[in-house]
């Protein structure tokens, strides 16, 4: 099955590092980053897991728990942390589901049979307190992945969820923001957006981005 955008992220229960892990239980109210891994003790994914450690801070800044997955069992996980660890020169501070039986890789549509019909595909889920997916991509096994440009999606999502606004092209925490052209009410505009805005086009409108106080 499609896990697209806007859709509920499949529950499921499996074993991790950290213990049994009810997928929703685990969540809970929180935003949540679900990563994949082809295979254990592979280089590229080696380096994305100790940097995502040395990030776990600026996920949890942002109410965000992190977990990885990876379709081998967890005993495995468990040699290949001592790897990541040294390696990488951090300590793991969140789970690895093991997913030996591929239960999560379908549920999560990872294995794409014209890559490779064994192996999950390095995905990445951005999933929001309600369960709902926000995002989804998916890399080649040749590239690492940018976890701060997750980082910059989360802080995209959690502004715009709460204000009438989306981010532009290369936003970052600070820079403008894109009124949502939905909006058109002068007497509504001038209430959300007290310092005001610059009108490019019509439907192209930027202002400082909120709160503004």
């Amino acid at each position: 099955m499609a896990v697209h955008l806007g859709s509920v992220a499949p529950d499921f229960t499996q074993e991790s590092t950290e213990g049994t892990i009810h997928f929703h239980e685990w969540i809970g109210n929180h935003w949540a980053v679900l990563f994949s891994h082809p295979k254990d003790f592979t280089p590229v994914c080696t380096t994305e897991l100790g940097q995502v450690a040395k990030l776990k801070s600026e996920f949890d800044k942002r109410d965000c728990k992190v977990i990885a997955l990876s379709v081998d069992d967890v005993n495995s996980h468990r040699g290949w942390v001592k790897d990541i660890e040294e390696t990488q020169h951090t300590k793991l501070n969140y789970p690895i589901l093991g997913d030996a039986d591929r239960k999560v890789s379908k549920l999560y549509d990872m294995i794409h049979p014209e890559a490779n019909d064994t192996l999950t595909v390095r995905s990445v889920f951005i999933i929001d307190p309600n369960k709902k997916v926000r995002l989804s991509i998916t890399y080649p096994a040749s590239t690492g992945r940018n976890f701060n440009e997750i980082l910059r999606v989360i802080d995209s999502l959690q502004l715009t969820d709460k204000y009438s606004v989306a981010t532009p092209v290369d936003w970052k925490q600070g820079d403008e923001c894109v009124i949502v052209p939905s909006l058109t009410d002068p007497k509504v505009l001038k209430e959300k957006f007290p310092k005001g805005y610059r009108e490019l086009r019509p439907y192209l409108r930027m202002t400082p981005q909120p709160p503004h106080k």
